[in-house]
């Protein structure tokens, strides 16, 4: 059977293991059905998710032109201490920047290589750890809008880390962590501004997710450049597809592409 449509990030259902989707616009597949089965991806060809056009991708699924013009692509989207909604000041579209900054945005803790901080609208939790592939994760404060999320991840960026090392992800290598334990730790170095709203009587979360094999040694998978790719599934982490070959394909990295996906 094929299915065909644009890639967009997998759909995901906060369960023990995490539930996959795949959604494309007339079709969707649940990709833990697709465990141990043989998976063929063919590329197309190119599809912008803000115009359409079957234009190179640029970042983010968008073309280069849509890239620099849209507001779901603007600086603040990456380093959320840039946000300026709060103080009614546009950067490019001041309606969709107050829609999306002007909301409750949490700090957390999550454990997916190593103990990293983020930030994330709190609609998207536990969705963003999910994404990240972090087996355990922790709130750490709650504020009112992006601006003071970010600048209290920027503070706490010189104690902890803030990026995630793929590969040591994908092949399971990390250590449980005692995320109460780092909160507690990384509180005095929360700016005055968001001190208030430190969370301090909750619990880690924790993730399983749908894998019969890990990796040993992860190599990713350029469909731009190899065009067609098979395989047989054996796991599914963040938004990654794991195969038996080691191959990895990070579904979120290749957002506008289209494909035709086969199973058998």
């Amino acid at each position: 059977m094929t299915y065909h449509g644009v890639l967009t990030k997998m759909q995901t259902e906060f369960s023990q293991p995490i539930q996959y989707y795949l959604v494309f616009e007339n079709d969707f597949l649940n990709m833990n059905q697709l465990l141990d089965k043989t998976v063929s991806i063919r590329f197309v060809k190119f599809q912008c998710l803000n115009c359409g056009l079957d234009k190179p991708i640029y970042r983010q699924g968008f073309c280069k032109s849509c890239f620099f013009e849209i507001p779901q692509a603007a600086d603040w989207i990456m380093r959320p201490e840039l946000s300026t909604a709060h103080l009614d000041k546009e950067d490019r579209d001041l309606d969709y920047e107050k829609k999306v900054q002007l909301q409750p945005h949490i700090v957390y803790l999550a454990n997916s290589s190593n103990v990293k901080v983020g930030v994330t609208r709190k609609s998207q939790i536990p969705t963003r750890w999910i994404d990240q592939g972090a087996h355990e994760a922790i709130e750490i404060v709650e504020v009112p809008n992006r601006y003071l999320a970010g600048i209290t991840e920027l503070a706490l960026k010189d104690h902890v880390a803030d990026k995630t090392n793929w590969r040591t992800m994908l092949k399971n290598d990390i250590a449980d962590e005692d995320l109460v334990v780092w909160r507690e730790r990384l509180m005095p170095y929360i700016p005055d501004e968001a001190k208030v709203y430190f969370i301090a009587n909750n619990s880690e979360t924790h993730l399983e997710f749908p894998v019969h094999k890990y990796p040993e040694k992860p190599k990713s998978l350029n469909l731009k450049k190899e065009l067609n790719y098979t395989g047989k599934l054996t796991g599914i982490k963040g938004q990654y597809l794991i195969f038996e070959d080691n191959t990895v394909f990070n579904i979120r990295a290749n957002e506008g592409l289209v494909v035709d996906i086969s199973i058998t």
